[in-house]
């Protein structure tokens, strides 16, 4: 508007010429038109920064508000289609700039449309108030009639149909087969019943998770009771033992992080990445019988040969084919640790996060195998794949006859790690020296009894607040019950609750204390959900009814508690330089226990620890620093 303004002012004595009223006119109506806007907008910013979270109460006239200007979009198109034939009319012969003006005032016009299409498509939700009409099978609500239960199915219906059509909006640059359309609808189950039971928008969830992150930091920064610090004293044997997986682990990992192939060499080695793999790759190319899947210009090969330092005829097998439920893999002969390594991909397209995100539990039946149980089915499926090619085909056949003494390891990262660990429960019976290191895998694998089994052969190796490794359905429901009762029962406007947040963020500073209305509350009372709580949840979910057992173990029925697998390595970020230029980070790790995965924890790092960088950084400056210490010894 200022802009038009100023090209309005600089310009009003050159509009004397044919057809030059017209343009005059657009430009005096437009200007008006976006005034009016800018009043409707600068309304709603008002009333929108009025109350509470849980108190919409001073933002009652908000829908008026909207309305008015969702109307103002009307005039405004019109205006913009109009502006745009009389800029196009022949008859108009004003000066070239004012023409020109015109044309950017037009183009301007459009880019302001188009943007606010884009916005209401976001934000708009389908479902609407029949949110409040949507109740899970496990609320007991007797229906007066057979209306009121069609009526109940059609909203169940909408829903799952809406989740459906924005995955497969967000997949569309993939080919979807069968495979995809079973994936779609068992996500968009997995989502609606998630999300149907809250009436939180992205930005209170935003809100929720600063408030938890500052009350996180308050609670870490708290001094630990003496019992709570004895417990983490290890043994000496134990102690030997962790060594010993430590610099196993610094060694697979550079297996694991090399199945990612040519992006995770680019990315971490942004300037040289490229004219090494060009010098090299060229020359090294695999015959076609070695390799599955496409790899243009042997970009990936060459990348993993770099990694591992292997050369080429280490190799037996090399898959880069991609789809739902079958991810790239690699076997190889590691002559350092006399092992024979199956490598399994982590996380790296569209078809993978549909494998991580088909999270229903299934059955895992084994022969021979007592500690049968729940697993992740979309892995599971991605294991099976995996098991058919290596037995099928030959392939562990093929690597054995080569090398017969040599062991079999099983390593991965992320999906891959998880992949790893279903794949070498498979094939424990037949390998009964297998073993697994499963590096940052996803939290919600295995059942407790498959978990229990698996201690003995496989070892899973965390870093930090990894969000991955504390991803499962429970503790999901747990999160969104933290995020509605910190955020209903904060008495802060929104607009500051986000503006300190992003501060804290940034800049770091003491955690905020924000008022709330559970202080002065007595503990019993603290059990009950508040009325604020009842105002953000549309019904009964399974986690709301968890308030009343503040535990973490006790799950919704629907979602059975998975774990991670193995034994499992907890390392933690224990001190760091304050300078920016610095990255001398010191690291220490301890043998933990699953349980201590059994909640999400809000932090900056929460993403970047799960990086398979990060984890190989932090592995080889333990085992630097275990090899340091051997030779002072």
């Amino acid at each position: 508007w200022v802009g038009i303004l100023a090209l309005y002012t600089v310009h009003k004595g050159q509009f004397n010429c044919p057809g030059g009223g017209l343009l005059h006119s657009y430009l005096l109506v437009l200007l008006v038109l976006l005034a009016s806007i800018i009043c409707a907008l600068s309304a709603l910013v008002y009333i929108s920064m009025q109350g509470t979270i849980s108190n919409p109460g001073p933002r009652k006239s908000l829908p008026k508000l909207l309305y008015t200007r969702l109307l103002l979009y009307l005039p405004e198109f019109i205006w913009a289609v109009v502006g745009a034939v009389w800029v196009s009319d022949s008859s108009v012969h004003c000066e070239k700039t004012v023409i020109n003006v015109i044309i950017g005032t037009v183009i301007a016009s459009w880019v302001i449309i188009i943007f606010t299409i884009i916005g209401v498509v976001i934000v708009f939700d389908p479902l609407g108030g029949k949110k409040t009409f949507y109740l899970t099978d496990s609320v007991n609500r007797n229906l007066e009639s057979s209306q009121s239960g069609q009526l109940l199915y059609n909203v169940k219906n909408t829903a799952t149909r809406v989740w459906e059509k924005r995955i497969r909006l967000l997949c569309c640059c993939i080919v979807q087969d069968d495979d995809h359309r079973v994936a779609f609808t068992s996500i968009a189950e997995l989502f609606r019943t998630y999300f149907s039971d809250t009436d939180l928008v992205p930005s209170d969830i935003a809100a929720g998770l600063t408030l938890l992150h500052q009350e996180q930091d308050k609670m870490e920064s708290c001094p630990k009771e003496p019992e709570e610090v004895l417990c983490h004293s290890p043994s000496s044997l134990v102690t030997d033992d962790l060594d010993i997986e430590l610099e196993n682990a610094a060694h697979y990992m550079l297996f694991a992080a090399a199945a990612y192939g040519w992006p995770y060499y680019i990315y971490t080695n942004p300037f040289t990445a490229l004219c090494k793999l060009n010098g090299d790759c060229c020359g090294n190319r695999p015959t076609d019988s070695d390799i599955t899947g496409s790899d243009h210009h042997n970009f990936h090969f060459g990348s993993i040969l770099k990694i591992t330092g292997l050369q080429y005829r280490d190799f037996i097998h090399i898959s880069f084919h991609n789809k739902i439920y079958e991810i790239p893999f690699f076997v190889a002969l590691d002559h350092k640790k006399e092992a024979i390594v199956v490598a399994v991909r982590g996380t790296l397209s569209f078809e993978d996060i549909l494998t991580d995100l088909s999270a229903d539990c299934e059955d895992l039946t084994l022969e021979d195998v007592l500690e049968n149980g729940f697993v992740h089915k979309g892995i599971t499926q991605a294991a099976n794949y995996i098991y058919r090619k290596l037995i099928n085909d030959g392939i562990l056949n093929q690597a054995f006859t080569i090398a017969p003494e040599y062991k079999l390891v099983i390593v991965g990262h992320s999906l891959g790690g998880g992949t790893a660990s279903i794949l070498a429960i498979m094939l424990r019976n037949s390998f009964p020296t297998l073993r697994c290191y499963a590096f940052s895998p996803p939290g919600g694998l295995l059942s407790k009894s498959l978990a229990d089994y698996t201690k003995h052969f496989i070892v899973s190796v965390i870093v930090g607040k990894d969000l991955v490794a504390r991803l499962s359905m429970p503790n999901m429901e747990d999160l969104k019950r933290r995020i509605v009762r910190i955020v209903a029962n904060c008495n802060r406007p929104k607009y500051q609750i986000l503006l300190r947040g992003c501060w804290y963020e940034v800049f770091g500073g003491d955690p905020d204390n924000f008022p709330t209305e559970l202080d002065g509350r007595n503990q019993d009372a603290l059990t009950q959900p508040l009325l604020a709580e009842e105002s953000l949840m549309v019904q009964h979910s399974p986690s709301y009814n968890a308030l009343e057992d503040e535990s973490h173990l006790n799950s919704p029925p629907q979602y059975p508690h998975l774990y991670l697998p193995g034994k499992i390595i907890h390392i933690v970020e224990e001190s760091s330089s304050r300078r920016l230029c610095s990255s001398d980070i010191k690291y220490t790790a301890r043998w933990s226990h699953e349980t201590v995965f059994s909640s999400i924890l809000i932090s900056p790092k929460m993403i970047t620890d799960h990086m398979p960088d990060v984890v190989l950084k932090a592995l080889n400056s333990l085992s630097q620093e275990h090899g340091s210490c051997i030779s002072c010894q």
